[in-house]
Parts: structure tokens; C-alpha cells; sequence
């Protein structure tokens, strides 16, 4: 029986293991962080009287890292206080605490010798039972631990995290020749469930499956281009969204990753293979050795293939000419094919699309996808088991929309496989038999099922309970209504799902008309309602085009109407006699934070950006939302004695500077995450843990919460807030329409003119939030705002 996983020891505090530390303490595993002793001591530590052998000098390594952490954009931290949940120490003094933990993670320089001589030291204090692993990037997992007994090795693998690892889905898993398949499994299922990893099983070959296949595909590019002539902004055009994979494309991923990195890693292939065609491909181009040499390495060191520049004008993005290896302002690209491909919808229908013009742009897409596909296949077998393994790797390790296999499928795969033979491609002898079968496709779709070619059969897709796919129900018929905006699904075990469905997530007529609906509907036939979809972003607020429109034709009944309507369902939702769950994901903004409020309970996604921002847009939240941190705010203070006002100035400060959690766990610093509400790291899992809280509440004996009178700051509270919005307007902190809006927030939070400590109605409430909204959306500036902010994605201070 494998020991379960409490405490966890990261060895190396660099950028990559104190990010690796910080992503366990996110999931609650208390850490230590060791390093080794510095051997020189700071001016700084030497004007203060220290001396190497402080403490304090001897942990400093481990102990600044922790530090950065808490400074690092992105963050690496879900929330700052995860960082007390890991331990500074060095390899000397604290080498012994090893002993304690239930796994120990090497995350040390990349080289053979060093890791073998770290992990030798390891053993003479190592504990049977815990797990130890490496984060190599493609260092052979049996090499590393050659020397060591075979107890060791049984307890040893690969975990290759890709960076940042709280951001990056991808956990590599590789076992070596002696680890046990028991440790294989926990440690695929702890990594899936405990860290909220998407874990591919790799095999130890160089650079594993990701790495392997990306680097490869990075190459291929670079080749193209030099042969062919094409401009850094060319390739990345092509490479980019229009074929499926990040804006970052291909250039600016190695700017982001650094040139010096990609090199390392392209010459640890280029190095361990045997195949001599495979070698060349490997060999890093002259270019970009030189490019190396001259620190033109990336963002890191402020130029590679692109640099930013300061203008009088304001910065300017220049590329590199590889020809003449000079920066130039970069250019916008356009085409036939990049044209066809922007207007497709969906990765499948973009790289079609792509693919399907001729013209100059299609033709570097083919020449670059065509070799990626054909090495993929080539090396099934060899780096993975099966093509799900491949594609989970490139779409969580590289963010590719689709992996090569569903690429393939995509752009068909007899079609383009006869494209390749008559070009004089040679193709892996399972793929031609393959389509010799009768196949003309490598997944087949079946009442919302899939299967994957293995072993010249189709095998079932191992699907966990835990993952509830929305868009396998609906393909199974599972709607049980549905209208433009929104659908009503059953997940099974009589739990129903709202699932917004509109372009964003935006909230408008119809997905309140289906909410009302589908309460209707759960009241009636079902145990309770999850809020959840499968969207980019949960919700990224009201439909603002509309409530322009509404307003600048000066309809204000129907804007009156379209506010009540939105009180109104989530009135609906909040009151109805079952279980309501929310399960919110990536931006819930505005109306989408509004949606969630209502529920019994919220499950956060950790990658969660939670906030009420309508005074971003020149506006207040008034679809329940003032109102709810009204109630919060009297309920926090139950006792009539203790002054109410400082909470209520807090949330005055939240909404009225627009704040937006960081992660998940940050909305408990926002005063949004409720006693009752949860986090769950791993997105997948969202849906199902909602459910399963639906199904424990209804379990419990449910009662719909009775209506609530609400104590509040009332007239001398609003003075307060105003007085504070005042003094910002008079410090230049703000605009005389931000102080005019924050006047109107401060009205609604408050109570609106009522003495202090009165008590009043929900309905009370939302009508001070319908009035104010209204008078707001009757100002030409924020008419302007809103205008601003369709236009062109950012927010106008005016």
C-alpha cells in the first residue's frame, strides 16, 4: 500500500521549485524548500555583522525564494498566506528532515552527474516508503538513479510539471524500469485530483512526450522560415490561433521560454538519439546559437525575436530580420487563409480552413503541420502508449487547442494521409493499415463516447466519474430545455445544470428567461440545480450592447424591464426549495458574480477572477449584488451593539475600485467567498463536485432560506463612504464621474436615507440598486464608457 501523501520536500529553490512549492501549499501540502549553503556572503548580511554560519545566511537561498513568490506576476501563490505553509532550509543543516516527509521532489540543475549525487544523499536518508521524483525535462529517469538500491528505485519516477506550474495543466508522469506500478497509479490519480493536474503517461525517452514533440514542431518551423524566406511576423500569423495554438504562436513562445532553454533542450534529443535523420532535425540552427551567444535569449534579457522599444510615441514591438539581424517595427500580416481562418469558428474549423485556400499562407501551414503529424505517429509506441496520451500532452503542455491525432482527424485524415503519399511522404506502417481497415478517422464518436486507436482496436477513453463532460450529455440528449442563451441539462441522478451558452457568457433576456425556467423546472421534477458551463469564462457580465442600445435610444422602460427581469430570476434562483449550487470558472465578472450569489454554495475553480466591476463601465451592480453584500454584512455582525460601518467600507472599496480575486481563494480577502463555499483546484472536476454538494444538501433535508431583514449603515454610513470618495476626487485619485458614481454606490450600500442600524427589505434593496442603475445609464459619460469599452476591450476613465 502506498503511503498517502501529507507533507512534501522540494529540493532546489529556484524558479521552478520554489514554483513547484508554492503549487503544493496551494493544494495544502506544508513544504519544505531546501538549497544549498551560499558560500559568499551579501555587503549587506556583512555590514550587519553575519557570518556564514548564521542561520539565517545558511537558509537565505530557500528563504528569498519564498519571498519572491509573494512579488512574482504572474503568482505562483493562489493567495499570499499559502506561502507560510512552506518551510526555508539548505541541504546541510536540514538534509535529515527528509526523513519526515511522504515525498521528495528533485528540482535541481540538469545535469546527469549532479542530480546522481543529490539523490545518493537522498537514500542515506530516506524512509521506505516515500516517493521520490524528479521534475527533469528530459534527463533519463533509470540513469538518474542507476547507482542507487533497488528499494529506491522502486520509489522513483518523473514528475515533469510544465512552468508555471500553478498555471499549466501538464504533469508528466514517468515511471523507470523498477518503480512501482502501485506509486505509477497514486501518484497519476493524487496529481489528477490533490495538485488539479491533466497527467499524461510518459515513457523515459528524451524529453519525454511534450517537450519532444513541441521542440520538434518548433524546428520544423524555424527550417520553413529559413528556407522559404519568411518574416518572424509571417510564421507566427500562421502559427498562431488561425492554426489552433496560443497568440504567443511560435516566436514568441521562444521568447517567453528563452532561446538559451530551447537550445538545452533541443541538444538533449539531439544528443540521446540514435537516428541520424532525427539527430539533424535537433541540431539548433546556426541562427539561433548565435542569437544565444549575443544574449538575445528573450524576455528575460529584453530582446530575441521580438524586443519592446520606447518611442515618443509609446512603446513600439519590433521584430527581428534573421537576414540582416536587425529589429524592425512589426508588421501586420494578411491572407487569404488567415482570413478564412479568423472567420471559422472552432480549431477544427480555422485550421480547415487554413489549410484550404492555396495561397502562400496555406501552403507554410501544411509544410509545417504535415512533418508534426508524421513524427507524432511515428513516435507512438516509442514515447507513449496511445494517441490520447500524445494529444493531452500537446493541448495541456503547449495550449494547443487540439493534439496531432485530432488535428489529423480534423482535417481529415484519408484526404490529407493521400496529400502525403503524393508528395512522397512515408507513412508508419500502423497508420496505413489503419485506413486500410475501413477507418477514416483515429476518434469515434458514439452517443457522446470516444475511442482512440490502440493496437489496430478501438478502446474506450477512460473517462473518471469526477469528469462530467456537458457537451457529451447534450450529445447523448440530455437537454431538458434549451433556448439561444442558455440550456437546462440533466447530469444525472436527478441533478439538473444550467449551462450559459451565449457568446461570452453574457447574461441576457434569454439566459434570464431560461433561468426562471429552469427553476420552474428543478422546483418540479428534480433534486436540485447546478450553475456551471464549459465556456472559455463562466460569465463576463451583462449583455452591455443591449442596455447601450436601450439607453442611448432613451427606452428606459425597457431598461427598467431588462433589470427587473435579471432581479427577478435571480430571485428565483434564490428562493427556490432545492439546492442551488454554483460552480464559477476563469473570468465571473459583474452579472456572473450576481449569478453565482444566490446559490446555497459556491464551488470556486482556483482559477477563478471573481469581482463586481460595473463602475468599470460607469455603472453599479443591480441584479442582487449590493444587496447581497448587504446581507453578508449584517449577517457577519449579528450582534445590533457592534458598529456594522468599517465592514460595509470595505465592500464600498471592493466594488467601487472594481476589484477582481486573483484566483479562487482570493475571494475570501474580497469578503465574496462565503462559510460555506469551497475551492476546487483541479477545473475539471467543477461540475462534479457541484452535484455531489446538491446531492449531500438534499440528502440532509433541504428548506429554502426564508427572507431576511437586512441592518444597515443607513444616512450617516452613506456619508461616511462619500466622504471617503470625496477626499479621492479632491487628491486626484478619481474623476468627477467616478465621485458621482461612487455617491450612487455608496446610497444603495448604505440603505439609502434611513437612520442608522434600520432594518430593512430585500425587495427595499433592490429597488435603491434599479434606481440608481437607471439614473447612471442616463449619463452620457457612462454612455461613452460603455461605448468605450465595446469598442475596444478596455475601460475609459473619463
Amino acid at each position: 500500500m502506498v503511503k498517502p501523501i501529507q507533507q512534501a520536500a522540494v529540493i532546489g529553490s529556484g524558479v521552478m521549485g520554489a514554483a513547484i512549492a508554492a503549487h503544493l501549499a496551494g493544494a495544502g501540502i506544508p513544504c519544505l524548500l531546501l538549497d544549498i549553503v551560499p558560500t559568499q556572503l551579501s555587503e549587506e548580511e556583512a555590514k550587519s555583522g553575519l557570518t556564514l554560519e548564521h542561520p539565517k545566511v545558511r537558509s537565505k537561498l530557500a528563504a528569498t525564494s519564498i519571498e519572491r513568490l509573494k512579488k512574482t506576476k504572474p503568482a505562483p501563490l493562489y493567495s499570499e498566506a499559502f506561502a507560510a505553509l512552506i518551510t526555508p532550509g539548505n541541504l546541510d543543516d536540514d538534509l535529515h528532515k527528509l526523513s519526515k516527509v511522504d515525498w521528495i521532489i528533485e528540482v535541481i540543475v540538469e545535469r546527469l552527474d549532479v542530480k546522481r549525487q543529490l539523490l545518493q544523499r537522498i537514500e542515506q536518508v530516506w524512509t521506505p516508503g516515500t516517493i521520490v521524483s524528479s521534475n527533469t525535462s528530459g534527463i533519463s529517469i533509470n540513469e538518474m538513479v542507476e547507482p542507487c538500491g533497488e528499494a529506491f528505485k522502486r520509489h522513483f519516477l518523473g514528475t515533469h510539471f510544465f512552468n508555471p506550474p500553478r498555471y499549466m495543466k501538464l504533469l508528466e508522469v514517468i515511471p523507470g524500469q523498477t518503480t512501482d506500478p502501485e506509486i505509477v497509479k497514486y501518484m497519476t490519480a493524487f496529481g489528477e485530483k490533490r495538485l488539479g493536474k491533466g497527467v499524461v503517461a510518459a515513457k523515459d525517452t528524451p524529453n519525454f512526450i511534450a517537450n519532444r514533440i513541441g521542440t520538434y514542431g518548433l524546428l520544423v518551423t524555424l527550417r520553413e522560415m529559413l528556407q522559404k524566406g519568411y518574416t518572424v511576423e509571417e510564421i507566427d500569423a500562421v502559427t498562431g490561433p488561425a492554426m489552433g495554438r496560443p497568440k504567443s504562436a511560435t516566436f514568441r513562445t521562444l521568447d517567453l521560454v528563452g532561446l538559451d532553454t530551447f537550445v538545452h533542450v533541443a541538444g538533449n534529443v539531439h544528443n540521446n538519439t540514435m537516428d541520424e535523420s532525427e539527430k539533424a532535425i535537433f541540431d539548433a540552427p546556426t541562427v539561433l546559437r548565435r542569437m544565444v551567444e549575443q544574449g538575445w535569449i528573450g524576455e528575460k534579457q529584453g530582446q530575441g525575436f521580438y524586443k519592446k522599444v520606447k518611442t515618443t510615441a509609446g512603446k513600439e514591438i519590433q521584430a527581428l530580420n534573421l537576414a540582416t539581424m536587425e529589429y524592425a517595427v512589426s508588421q501586420k500580416v494578411k491572407g487569404a487563409s488567415l482570413e478564412a481562418a479568423k472567420t471559422a469558428k472552432g480549431a477544427a474549423a480555422k485550421i480547415k480552413a487554413l489549410l484550404g485556400t492555396g495561397d502562400r499562407y496555406s501552403e507554410l501551414a501544411w509544410r509545417v503541420l504535415k512533418p508534426v503529424l508524421l513524427y507524432s505517429a511515428n513516435k507512438l509506441g516509442e514515447i507513449a502508449d496511445s494517441i490520447v496520451e500524445i494529444d493531452n500532452a500537446m493541448k495541456w503542455g503547449f495550449n494547443w487547442d487540439l493534439g496531432p491525432f485530432e488535428i489529423w482527424d480534423a482535417i481529415g485524415l484519408v484526404k490529407s494521409v493521400q496529400r502525403m503519399e503524393s508528395e512522397g511522404e512515408v507513412l508508419p506502417e500502423w497508420v496505413t493499415a489503419w485506413i486500410a481497415a475501413g477507418h477514416t478517422s483515429f476518434y469515434v464518436r458514439e452517443a457522446g463516447s470516444s475511442a482512440f486507436y490502440y493496437e489496430c482496436a478501438l478502446t474506450a477513453v477512460e473517462t473518471r466519474p469526477e469528469h462530467i463532460s456537458l457537451r457529451a450529455l447534450k450529445e447523448q440528449n440530455r437537454i431538458i430545455l434549451s433556448n439561444s442563451g442558455a440550456n437546462l441539462i440533466d447530469i444525472g441522478d436527478d441533478v439538473a445544470c444550467l449551462e450559459f451558452s451565449s457568446p461570452n457568457n453574457a447574461i441576457g433576456g434569454d439566459i434570464l428567461t431560461m433561468i426562471q425556467k429552469s427553476a420552474e423546472e428543478v422546483r418540479n421534477n428534480y433534486r436540485g440545480l447546478v450553475i456551471a458551463n464549459e465556456g472559455k469564462h463562466f460569465c463576463v457580465g451583462a449583455n452591455l450592447m443591449l442596455l447601450l442600445m436601450e439607453a442611448q435610444d432613451g427606452e428606459w422602460d425597457e431598461v427598467d424591464s431588462i433589470i427587473r427581469l435579471f432581479q427577478n430570476s435571480m430571485m428565483a434562483l434564490k428562493r427556490l426549495p432545492k439546492p442551488v449550487v454554483a460552480a464559477p470558472h476563469q473570468m465571473t465578472l459583474g452579472g456572473g458574480v450576481e449569478a453565482c450569489m444566490p446559490a446555497d454554495k459556491v464551488i470556486f475553480s482556483a482559477e477563478t477572477y471573481y469581482g463586481l466591476v460595473e463602475v468599470g463601465v460607469g455603472l453599479i451592480p443591480a441584479g442582487g449584488g449590493c444587496k447581497e453584500v448587504a446581507l453578508r454584512t449584517s449577517r457577519l455582525v449579528s450582534n445590533p451593539e457592534v458598529d456594522l460601518q468599517p465592514f460595509m467600507n470595505g465592500y464600498f472599496e471592493t466594488i467601487g475600485m472594481a476589484k477582481v480575486s486573483t484566483s479562487g481563494h482570493d475571494t475570501k480577502r474580497l469578503g465574496y467567498m462565503a462559510p460555506q463555499d469551497s475551492v476546487v483546484i483541479n477545473a475539471d472536476h467543477r461540475i462534479y463536485e457541484a452535484k455531489m454538494a446538491v446531492l449531500d444538501m438534499d440528502r440532509a433535508g433541504y428548506a429554502a432560506p426564508v427572507e431576511e431583514r437586512i441592518r444597515v449603515v443607513g444616512e450617516s454610513g452613506k456619508a461616511v463612504m462619500q466622504l471617503g470618495a470625496y477626499t479621492m476626487r479632491q487628491s486626484g485619485f478619481i474623476s468627477e464621474h467616478d465621485q458621482l458614481i461612487a455617491n450612487k454606490l455608496a446610497h444603495v450600500l448604505a440603505g439609502g436615507n434611513v437612520p442608522a442600524n434600520s432594518y430593512v427589505s430585500e425587495q427595499y434593496m433592490l429597488d435603491l440598486e434599479r434606481e440608481a442603475f437607471l439614473s447612471l445609464t442616463g449619463e452620457p459619460k457612462t454612455q461613452q464608457r460603455m461605448q468605450h469599452i465595446l469598442t475596444t476591450g478596455k475601460p475609459l476613465r473619463n
